[in-house]
């Protein structure tokens, strides 16, 4: 799925949110469901647009040690079989 909406304008949703803005007619305003707000709000509350983007970095970052630490433990699985034959 494609993403529509940018950090600045997520992070510009939150602040709105934070100051009092009604979440109805904000959710109205852009688009999305209420419950989109809350998501955003939960996720991005007190950040800015550069702290958000950090975090999508070190997401994709953690995400890439898990597949690599997932692969490693297949080649070991894979050696200890290979290993524990009797030849």
């Amino acid at each position: 799925m494609k993403k529509r909406f940018t950090d600045d304008q997520i992070i510009g949703a939150v602040k709105k949110l934070e100051n009092g803005a009604a979440p109805k007619e904000l959710a109205r305003e852009m688009g999305v469901t209420q419950q989109t707000l809350y998501h955003w709000k939960k996720r991005f509350k007190g950040m800015d647009v550069v702290d958000a983007k950090r975090l999508k970095e070190l997401e994709a970052e953690n995400a890439r040690l898990k597949r690599l630490v997932a692969d490693q433990a297949l080649d070991i699985v894979m050696l200890k079989d290979v290993n524990s034959k009797k030849w």
